[in-house]
């Protein structure tokens, strides 16, 4: 069953909403299709934030008085320092690099804001999100890539379980961003595009050091930049200012493009190297989650995405410990596998799972 053939039963729908375009399309249609519903917004942190400010709620209130629905405003800032914002420093804090929205999705729009809708006797809850949830003939729900692969966002929700998917609404999954542009431009909704950021929604823009210095000062402690071959290079103010992969602001000039290798928390070292020693076979897995609950049996041989905007390179998936860690050897070398960063599993479209980068050999 589609997301299209869940939508013949009507009811009473929470929409995430962020006053922005994608889901103020969302709601919209859902209106348009017949359902009752309410509009839902989490204030999860301070002004001047992206998507989950007051701004932001007065935004989304806008909207909801222009389609003549309920609007509530929820306040969500202790579950999002507690889930994202501090596990968030703690990680750069550790030289990983986090990627905060998967948690986000997981603890508190798919979490805190399911929970909340439950008790408004909602029977489901839908976002902007770009993704798909289908049903098959035993009950089993699966979340498959939306039909935009330009905004498809099934990698931040690799982490959704069976219940939290058989309550979601995707009514974004079947078209592309420029048709929800359009309708969003003939239903008249009262919404100003803001663009699709790459940052950190409760950053401001290029002050993510700064930002993670002033909740944890400890991070502030200068070392050695090393190359490859384990020469001093340079110096650093503090392994938060790196990311595997990065190639600018390093603060040294080789004669020849260099790029993070690898953070060392214990010796408190960059080790930069030509683009060729960036490159990596294989990676170890952590806290692995499976959409269906369990792995699938024998050996598993799937596309594996190891960042958001990967194409995705076709790896075996070795799984123990219940499931929970893995191994992923690629075909190929790949460009920057991270700590911190989600493997993410694919197969024919459909997300399988997917786990934490905890270590790359």
């Amino acid at each position: 069953m589609s997301n299209s053939d869940r939508n013949s039963t009507k009811g009473r729908v929470a929409v995430g909403m962020s006053g922005g375009t994608d889901s103020s399309a969302a709601a919209a249609m859902l209106v348009d299709q017949g359902y009752e519903v309410i509009g839902l917004t989490a204030h999860m942190w301070k002004d001047g934030s992206r998507c989950c400010s007051l701004e932001d709620v007065e935004r989304a209130r806008r909207v909801c008085t222009y389609l003549d629905i309920r609007h509530y405003v929820v306040n969500a800032q202790d579950i999002f320092t507690d889930k994202i914002v501090d596990p968030f420093v703690e990680a750069y804090a550790a030289g990983r690099t986090p990627s905060p929205c998967i948690y986000c999705n997981s603890f508190v729009k798919f979490g805190f804001l399911v929970d909340r809708a439950v008790q408004l006797n909602c029977d489901f809850v839908a976002t902007g999100h770009y993704a798909r949830v289908e049903q098959d003939e035993n009950g089993t729900y699966h979340l498959l890539a939306a039909a935009d692969p330009n905004k498809d966002q099934s990698y931040f929700l690799h982490r959704l379980g069976q219940k939290q998917l058989g309550m979601l609404l995707f009514p974004l999954a079947g078209i592309e961003k420029p048709e929800v542009k359009a309708y969003s431009a003939k239903r008249g909704l009262p919404v100003v595009s803001r663009g699709d950021s790459q940052d950190l929604c409760f950053i401001e823009e290029g002050k993510l050091a700064e930002f993670v210095e002033k909740r944890d000062p400890s991070v502030i402690q200068k070392g050695d930049i090393i190359d490859h071959n384990g020469n001093v290079v340079g110096q650093h103010d503090g392994l938060h200012n790196f990311t595997v992969g990065q190639r600018g602001k390093l603060g040294i000039a080789l004669g020849e493009r260099m790029y993070v290798k690898r953070l060392d928390k214990e010796n408190n070292v960059v080790e930069v190297a030509p683009r060729p020693g960036v490159m990596k076979s294989e990676c170890l897995l952590d806290d692995i989650h499976w959409v269906v609950g369990e792995p699938p049996e024998g050996d598993l041989v799937c596309e594996v995405r190891p960042r958001y905007r990967s194409n995705g390179a076709v790896a075996a998936v070795e799984v123990f410990d219940d499931g929970k860690k893995g191994r992923v050897v690629f075909d190929g070398p790949q460009f920057a596998l991270t700590p911190g960063q989600a493997a993410v599993f694919y197969k024919n479209g459909e997300v399988l799972g997917g786990g934490w980068i905890d270590a790359v050999p």
